[in-house]
């Protein structure tokens, strides 16, 4: 096993550790049941690790992230992180995470699932073949721009101080990524900015321009200011296949797609770095819904965005694309059963748990197989 893929599931808090450990025992079943090279371990992180030892991220785990081939991530936030030192809190930080790994391109794919019609807010008609990929800057822009913070002016007035910052260079490489993807899919791609009246806007949408010209004249480009594209993802989403933005913008655009699915705690996500040296990529994958503090040890999370994150990280890391698609079909088997946790719970559906969930998937996968 020696040169078998490393695959590292941190829980975190929250609901995070519940929809982990579903995810694990599937992974654990596609391992012993195709004889997957793919070995699995456990990493402490976040409030658990620094009650255990004093560090939110443990030395071991440090090593962890930057050796292993895919991380699974739960979920962080919270009452027992919020309770953390100062200090602690910016360790473990997860945006610090990101960047420390250059973690760039975060990939969130939106996609109707027949079964789940019902569960979204939106009718059959505007669901009816949805399928893109929401492709956000992950390691720029707002969240990581310098001057930041609260102060206190004379007057005795506090201001509140973030900066939107992009380099040519950032723009351009997850443009690339994103001319590249769509070139795998059908070959469009819409490019998300606020370009009226912001320059960093202005710089986006020029950068990407010239990048499509040079290189991608093959791929359709269409741009799109932030506040239509929200209005277009609840009017007509089938008009989409990549969608390119920022980071703030992709956060909250994501958000409002997820509705698409259902629930929140449908969407799967994607984040990878850059290729290195040595071919290998850093790829941390999660589903998107969060903490969920006021759930969480109930037993009633959502696992299957995690379960998702896991074929995306079979397709796109861990070099087992059959297995990937086999356990996304195994998902909608599932539903199709009319099994359903509490948020895309619908009328004549049977009520499950975090736990039966995972078996539900189980029970799809074996008798695929």
């Amino acid at each position: 096993m020696s040169n078998a893929k490393q695959v590292v599931f941190i829980g975190g808090e929250g609901i995070g550790p519940e929809v982990i450990a579903e995810t694990q025992r599937v992974l654990r079943w596609l391992v012993a049941e195709r004889r997957l090279g793919i070995e699995i371990r456990d990493a402490l992180y976040g409030a658990e690790a620094w009650r255990r030892t004093g560090k939110t991220v443990p030395d071991e785990t440090a090593a962890a992230l930057r050796s292993s081939d895919a991380i699974l991530f739960g979920a962080t936030g919270g009452p027992d992180y919020d309770a953390l030192p100062p200090e602690a809190k910016r360790q473990g930080n997860l945006l610090r995470i990101r960047k420390s790994l250059d973690l760039f391109a975060n990939l969130r794919p939106i996609v109707a699932i027949p079964a789940l019609a019902e569960a979204s807010s939106l009718r059959n008609r505007v669901l009816e073949g949805v399928d893109f990929v929401i492709l956000r800057e992950l390691s720029s822009g707002l969240y990581f721009g310098e001057p930041r913070g609260i102060e206190s002016l004379p007057n005795g007035e506090r201001r509140g101080v973030n900066t939107h910052v992009y380099t040519s260079g950032e723009i351009r490489r997850v443009a690339r990524f994103g001319f590249e993807l769509a070139r795998s899919r059908r070959r469009r791609l819409c490019s998300v900015d606020k370009a009226n009246v912001m320059e960093a806007g202005r710089l986006w949408r020029e950068e990407v321009q010239a990048l499509h010209d040079a290189e991608f004249a093959d791929v359709e480009l269409s741009h799109m200011l932030v506040d239509n594209c929200a209005m277009q993802l609840i009017r007509a989403p089938r008009q989409f296949d990549v969608l390119l933005t920022d980071n703030m913008f992709g956060d909250i655009l994501s958000d409002a797609a997820a509705m698409i699915t259902g629930s929140l705690g449908m969407l799967p996500s994607a984040s990878l770095g850059p290729v290195g040296a040595d071919g290998r990529r850093p790829a941390l994958y999660e589903p998107v819904h969060g903490s969920a503090p006021d759930i969480a040890g109930q037993g009633i999370a959502n696992p299957l965005g995690a379960i998702l994150s896991l074929a995306l990280a079979l397709r796109l890391t861990l070099g087992e694309p059959g297995a990937a698609d086999r356990l996304e079909r195994a998902v909608s088997s599932a539903l199709a059963t009319g099994v359903r946790t509490r948020d895309i719970m619908q009328e004549g559906a049977t009520p499950v748990g975090t736990r039966d969930m995972g078996d539900a998937v189980l029970r799809a996968l074996e008798r695929a197989a």
